[in-house]
């Protein structure tokens, strides 16, 4: 996947099939499924793949345990389905997780275990492993660091964790060896209309070069999440508002906080909502909130009572109770609810179902969903253009489409484990040094650097330590003193010179600052 080969594609191409405008989860599952039944395609992101939501999650597949307690069970059961083919499709990013919820009422084990039983029978043949109501002991035993006084026992069961940056760019690379082209860096600036106002293209600015195109196309799709209003706007400035952000919070702490492999599932916290502390690369990310939000930003801003919430609840069930000291890194995604026509209806009562409205001028727009059922939210949209557009009625085969690295006996230890068949590749490219990293707190080599350069089309500093490696998110502090070394690197594989080295770091570090307390 190279930037500079995608943009002569983009010269050659005088009109393509179908034009997606956005580059988080649901933009690149279109991008995988339209190319993979053939279609000409072309995905077009303002700034990096999965830059926003799609790299802010508590990184879990899931079927929703929550969305059962609120009787949502069609979503459920979709989600569940769907967890169970991204496991199988991507084994080398999703890995099976379990789950402990501490019961401190003599109710709450029969009362979880009942629910859970409910939530193995739906996930059938594609479950992860059946739950279990824990004693006292057995609880202990698999979160030691669980308060003891008041504990009854506990309920396990199991869902899937992945790592959602990592998952977007093996879609990408997925969508690329599909034939697809994308470009991350390239904004939509307009939509091209002609013949009784339909669709017909989309005015565009490379951000890294500065030129300016017109991309003709005969179906448009709008896949930019919490922004799609913005994009419905240009097709129509009348148009009203279909989205409603709701913020979602974490926090990153020692893994000393939750020693173990197992996660902590917290089914009530004092607004209601479930919390999770979830071991992750070495570190626990403990979340999250569901905050309203009116306007949605490029750099999501955590709230001082978001920060309290999560330290106050987490301090509930740990013995050792994390302060603001403790966190290693802060991050704040948005959640693109598709709103309904009850203005007053709670962020936690919106469904997380995904709509497709298609506007009187051809905008084909997917709003809403959830990261575990991205592949579904994609076959759904393939499917409406294909009629929308006059394009050939072709069938989905994304249900048993291998993603790009698909690896079966991956070695989640392995610090390449992500890269999945393509691991020794990256490793082979300095195996003297292979395995060094640039840190002794976070695992980052100069390989990886590299690789993300060459292959999967890394253009700032900000794309290799957030996304391509996930340094920003697991320590943002230990990330502000390697920068100088990464950006050092990343200046000789590009042949940039040091005003572009003070440039980058100067735009980095403005950055940096958000994911630190």
């Amino acid at each position: 996947m190279n930037r500079s080969e995608n943009l002569k594609e983009l010269e050659l191409e005088q009109n393509w099939d179908v034009i997606i405008i956005g580059g988080g989860a649901s933009g690149l599952g279109i991008a995988v499924d339209s190319a993979n039944r053939g279609h000409k395609t072309l995905l077009l992101e303002k700034y990096d793949f999965a830059k926003g939501t799609s790299s802010r999650s508590t990184k879990l597949v899931h079927g929703g345990v929550r969305y059962l307690q609120n009787g949502d069970i069609s979503l459920v059961i979709e989600a569940l389905r769907e967890r169970g083919i991204m496991r199988k499709n991507a084994p080398h990013l999703v890995r099976d997780l379990s789950f402990v919820i501490p019961s401190y009422d003599w109710w709450s084990s029969p009362f979880y275990g009942i629910g859970l039983k409910v939530y193995d029978m739906m996930a059938g043949k594609l479950g992860l492993g059946a739950s279990t109501i824990l004693s006292k002991e057995e609880t202990l035993q698999y979160l030691p660091n669980v308060k003891e006084d008041g504990l009854r026992g506990g309920v396990i069961y199991h869902d899937g964790q992945f790592d959602d940056a990592r998952m977007a760019i093996s879609l990408a690379l997925t969508a690329d060896k599909e034939g697809a082209t994308l470009l991350n860096y390239f904004e939509v600036t307009g939509l091209e209309k002609e013949n009784n106002n339909m669709l017909s293209g989309v005015h565009v600015a490379d951000k890294i070069n500065g030129s300016s195109h017109i991309i003709k196309g005969k179906v448009i799709i709008n896949a930019t999440g919490v922004f799609s209003d913005e994009v419905m706007r240009m097709d129509n400035p009348d148009a009203k508002q279909m989205i409603r952000p709701s913020q979602g919070v974490h926090l990153v702490i020692d893994k000393s906080f939750l020693q173990g492999d197992h996660a902590i599932m917290v089914p009530h916290t004092t607004d209601g909502r479930v919390l999770f502390a979830v071991p992750w690369n070495g570190q626990v990310v403990v979340g999250t909130t569901d905050t309203p939000i009116d306007n949605a930003l490029e750099e999501p801003i955590p709230l001082e009572e978001e920060i309290n919430f999560i330290l106050e609840n987490a301090s509930t069930y740990m013995t050792r109770k994390p302060r603001r000291k403790d966190v290693k890194s802060i991050f704040a995604g948005l959640r693109p609810l598709a709103a309904n026509e009850d203005k007053k209806e709670s962020t936690k009562e919106v469904s997380r179902h995904h709509k497709i409205i298609v506007s009187t001028n051809g905008l084909v727009s997917v709003l809403g969903g959830k990261w575990t059922t991205y592949r579904k939210m994609a076959e759904d949209t393939v499917n409406t253009i294909q009629m929308v557009g006059g394009l050939p009625d072709r069938k989905c085969n994304t249900e048993s489409l291998a993603i790009f690295g698909n690896d079966f006996n991956t070695d989640f230890n392995n610090p390449y484990h992500f890269y999945g068949t393509e691991s020794e590749k990256v490793y082979d490219i300095d195996s003297k040094n292979g395995n060094n990293s640039i840190s002794d707190k976070i695992f980052i080599s100069k390989n990886q650097v590299i690789w993300a350069i060459r292959e999967e089309m890394a253009v700032t500093l900000e794309d290799i330590l957030a996304r391509r490696t996930r340094c920003l998110f697991l320590d943002a502090y230990e990330t502000e003193k390697i920068s100088p070394k990464v950006v050092k690197i990343m200046s000789k594989e590009m042949k940039k010179d040091d005003l572009w080295i003070r440039e980058e770091l100067k735009k980095f570090n403005v950055i940096l600052k958000k994911y630190q307390l």
